[in-house]
């Protein structure tokens, strides 16, 4: 492994069917105001929102309810759960959802006292929080995002047609997560096997990088082989909890900035399919779908090593009698008949996107520069229209 790196993951983990029990301990942490963020209710009909404010009321906190968040938060929703924060005093910000419900937390978190516009300071110039953070936690109900157990909040200003992630420091990880697989039960089947694209993606967008030989390769190819199995078996039988629990560990995993370390990281597949949820407000996992095997075939001769191994490791290509290209792209046919396999977006015009849209889409992206090819905003309209 190379370079130099510090690894530092402050999150507690409670993990199981009994997790919610610990949820009594962590509360004696924290002051008596909680600022309870959840998104349009499915909570309150599985029953989890009651148990909830049931551990909140035996711990006598005073509870501010923060409902109402979407799965591509806003700016504006950032504006006013800042304010909820900063005029109730908040103590402890508890978040009951997916990730964009713990990303949005995590925003409010280090906007309720900055006295500068956080859309301005923390994702237009990427300054670091210079203001009090007030505390998260969370208990989680979707998987795919990891940021029960990162630094991660992506918020989304439709007006500037702009959906910005902005990894924070250690101070900014949920000081919690309570993680209970019979909470996913009741996500419904496309934003489940979104999620399951967004942990794939995320390990690919780390691990399609460098040349040496890295310990976190070896963690993200069982990683992968474990999604890929569980998976194609939750997606028959979506109450099996060895899958499903196997899926949710996979997912923290997948992003907690382990895997990471000694690693460049490219996260391009990200920067479009975030691009275009800007424009279209689709599914996240959806739009990484989307674009990921035009974006991979394209970059394949520049990366051919990596995209071999992949084949080799993650799918068991067969090697006999084949060109290291022929491997490397039976690995990526592999992939692609799993996406299909689950039920993922396939194209670009399956998420919205018109072909009319491409040049402006790729025109103002942000690009990365961590994978095998820098590329060119040329390059990008070229892998979008491969995506139609």
């Amino acid at each position: 492994m190379r370079g130099n790196f510090i690894f530092c993951n402050p999150t507690k983990l409670y993990f199981g069917d009994s997790s919610l029990n610990y949820l009594k301990d962590e509360l004696k942490k924290y002051g008596p105001k909680v600022q309870l963020i959840y998104g349009g209710g499915s909570i309150k009909k599985n029953g989890l929102y009651d148990e909830v404010i049931k551990i909140l009321k035996e711990r006598d906190k005073i509870i501010i309810e923060d409902a109402g968040v979407m799965p591509n938060p806003t700016v504006e929703k950032l504006y006013e759960g800042a304010k909820m924060a900063k005029e109730n005093n908040i103590d402890l910000i508890l978040a009951v959802g997916g990730g964009s419900v713990v990303d949005y937390a995590k925003a409010v978190s280090v906007s309720a006292y900055c006295e500068e516009d956080p859309w301005d300071k923390y994702y237009l110039r990427f300054e670091e929080p210079s203001c009090k953070i007030i505390p998260v936690g969370c208990v989680l109900t979707m998987v795919g995002t990891g940021s029960e157990m990162n630094g991660g909040a992506v918020i989304t200003n439709h007006q500037s047609k702009m959906k910005v992630g902005h990894v924070f420091g250690e101070e900014v990880f949920p000081k919690f997560a309570i993680l209970n697989p019979l909470y996913t039960y009741t996500v419904p089947q496309y934003q489940m096997v979104a999620g399951f694209f967004d942990i794939m993606s995320h390990i690919m967008e780390q691990y399609f990088s460098d040349y040496d030989d890295n310990t976190s390769d070896y963690l993200m190819e069982g990683l992968m082989r474990s999604l890929i199995n569980s998976s194609l078996i939750a997606v028959k039988n979506p109450k099996d909890y060895d899958a499903r629990s196997n899926i949710m560990w996979i997912a923290t995993w997948a992003l907690n900035t382990l895997v990471a370390k000694g690693k460049k990281t490219d996260w391009t597949v990200h920067g479009i399919g975030q691009h275009i949820a800007a424009y279209t407000d689709a599914t996240h996992g959806m739009t990484l779908s989307s674009v990921s095997i035009a974006y991979y075939r394209y970059i394949m001769p520049y990366g051919l090593d990596k995209f071999k191994r992949f084949a080799l490791e993650v799918w068991k290509v067969n090697p006999s009698s084949k060109s290291d290209e022929e491997i490397a792209l039976e690995g990526l046919k592999c992939l692609e008949k799993w996406m299909k396999e689950i039920g993922l977006a396939m194209s670009i015009k399956e998420v919205g996107v018109k072909e009319d849209m491409i040049d402006t889409i790729a025109q103002t992206i942000n690009l990365d520069e961590g994978g095998y090819l820098n590329l060119t905003k040329e390059d990008v309209a070229k892998i979008l229209r491969n995506s139609l």
